[in-house]
């Protein structure tokens, strides 16, 4: 039966092919062709498959249970029809609906209410947006539902149960305590005065920390971030503090530490008289908000503003504080200018901010990276305003002087027409960072930026996060008496050890980048580090 049916439609198909060779086509003949090829293939799946066609299309793979052979048994023909019936009565039958009906369709299906009001409101997409839309376009994939949360350990719940000086204490213990570290994907140990420390520190704070910001003070002085400029640092972490959900708390209760959440670069903008050479009025203002504080929350008396912190990176910063005595021997201060001979830095309690210049706040991360050593021709070079007291002494000694050495002033027209201010920093060795009215300077970071080895030339400056970093792997510190020295001294350091301190630079790089969504080890949670690690010292544990 089968072979017949296989050359009746092998011939009819020769004789369809020659009547269209020919153009002879008989259109009855071609409708009876057709009719006749219809009956052959019902009759065709009639004797050769098992089932009727539209239980193959219906029903889904059948799964074969191998229990019965396995038990010894073989399951007979009976049996095998009532599973066979049982398996079509799980396919549900298809519903024959009308047009008119097809709400009573979507309301008979399980779902959710919400979820046919917006099937209902959703419109249709317009035509601009489909030519838009890109088969590879990741956007337009809708994401994965978010990951549950973890349920906190019954460990955790007992360190979030602790009172605050409890919770500080213990940490401190682990952090005397903590076992070595021996490989950690996320932190090369090069870097770090000993990176097993830093490490359970850093655990430490994510599982403890919690800051209470102060809601009190009025813009533009409090809450209002200054984001542009070489005075950026504070109002990024101002930003980057008040938008965190992580470490922040509303409950003071159950604060750590307490940010008095103010800008010196707006302090100075808002009540600097210019030219009058009068910080005082600056200072009295701070001492009037923190006396206002005092009076208004039961937190500062209790420690006398130990557990409290701010964060200043204009050069006024250290200068801002002194009518309070409190505020300056016990706040932790985190401030860019951070010179020991003035006696208000101090070191193992207060917190060296870096400086970054900031040149477009949309794009904070831009230009970052560097040439190659071998596309690196300068041994050094400085270029810069001349104020302070070592500029002039590095331009004194050695602009003009060496073809090795780019020693400028500020920049001339004629050499940035050439070769700009960055791509000079891209392709030297050494970039230069002289101290200028104060100790510190933006350079230092920029140099960082730009995979440059940093110069740093500034006697009584604490360097950003050494507390924890190790700044003899990745920078060279001189001092001001050596300046005449400077090419001897960069000569005399061998390539083998250059080389090393290029590839910390890349590797520190990392730990001073502004993320508008800060990252783990980014420069937000270093700045927030060093505060939390320099108030675990002031911590006195007692031997009972």
């Amino acid at each position: 039966m089968k072979k017949s049916l296989w050359r009746i439609a092998a011939f009819l198909m020769k004789e369809l092919i020659y009547r269209c060779a020919r153009n002879r086509v008989d259109w009855r003949k071609l409708s009876l062709f057709g009719a006749m090829l219809t009956v052959a293939g019902v009759v065709f799946q009639m004797f050769t498959l098992p089932y009727s066609l539209n239980m193959w299309f219906l029903l889904p793979p059948a799964t074969v249970s191998l229990s019965g052979s396995m038990n010894g048994t073989i399951p007979s023909s009976e049996a095998r029809s009532e599973a066979r019936a049982e398996q079509f009565q799980l396919v549900p039958t298809v519903p024959i609906v009308s047009v008119n009906s097809s709400l009573k369709l979507i309301q008979s299906m399980p779902v959710e209410p919400k979820k046919v009001t917006d099937l209902l409101k959703r419109k249709p997409i317009s035509r601009r947006r489909k030519k838009n839309i890109k088969p590879d376009d990741k956007s337009n994939i809708l994401s994965p539902p978010p990951p549950h949360k973890t349920v906190p350990s019954r460990f955790q719940r007992y360190i979030w149960s602790l009172p605050p000086n409890e919770a500080l204490v213990y940490a401190k213990k682990e952090i005397e305590h903590t076992p070595v570290v021996v490989d950690d994907p996320d932190l090369f140990a090069p870097l770090f005065q000993n990176v097993s420390v830093f490490r359970r520190s850093y655990e430490l704070m994510e599982m403890i920390l919690k800051v209470f910001i102060y809601p009190d003070g009025a813009r533009p002085i409090f809450h209002q971030p200054h984001l542009k400029g070489i005075y950026a640092s504070e109002g990024w972490f101002m930003r980057l503090m008040e938008g965190n959900r992580q470490f922040t708390t509303r409950d003071p209760e159950k604060a750590h530490l307490f940010y008095l959440p103010y800008s010196a670069r707006q302090l100075e903008m808002a009540l600097y008289v210019p030219r009058s050479h009068n910080m005082k009025p600056l200072s009295i203002f701070l001492r009037d908000y923190v006396n206002m504080i005092a009076a208004k929350y039961p937190f500062w008396n209790r420690t006398h503003g130990a557990d409290h912190f701010l964060v200043a990176c204009h050069d006024w910063g250290p200068y801002t504080v002194t009518e309070h005595e409190e505020l300056s021997k016990n706040t932790i201060k985190a401030l860019c200018n951070a010179d020991l001979s003035e006696g208000i830095f101090v070191a193992g309690k207060d917190v060296s901010l870096p400086e970054t210049t900031i040149r477009t706040p949309r794009k904070p991360l831009r230009n970052v990276g560097g040439n190659r050593v071998s596309q690196r021709p300068f041994l050094a070079f400085f270029a810069g305003n001349m104020h302070g007291r070592v500029r002039p002494k590095l331009l004194k000694y050695w602009r003009d002087k060496d073809e090795d050495m780019k020693i400028y002033g500020p920049l001339p027209i004629r050499v940035s027409r050439k070769m700009s201010y960055v791509q000079h920093m891209k392709s030297s060795k050494y970039c230069i960072c002289p101290m200028g009215y104060e100790v510190n300077s933006p350079r230092i970071v920029e140099a960082i930026y730009y995979e440059c080895v940093p110069v740093i030339i500034a006697d009584n400056f604490v360097l950003p996060f050494s507390e924890v970093l190790d700044w003899s792997t990745f920078s060279v510190v001189v001092t001001e008496k050596d300046i005449p020295k400077l090419k001897e001294i960069l000569l005399a350091i061998p390539m083998r050890r250059y080389l090393k301190m290029q590839i910390n630079v890349k590797m520190v790089q990392k730990h001073f980048l502004w993320n508008p969504r800060p990252i783990r080890y980014d420069l937000f949670h270093m700045i927030l580090h060093s505060i939390w690690f320099n108030r675990l010292n002031q911590i006195q544990i007692t031997n009972s």
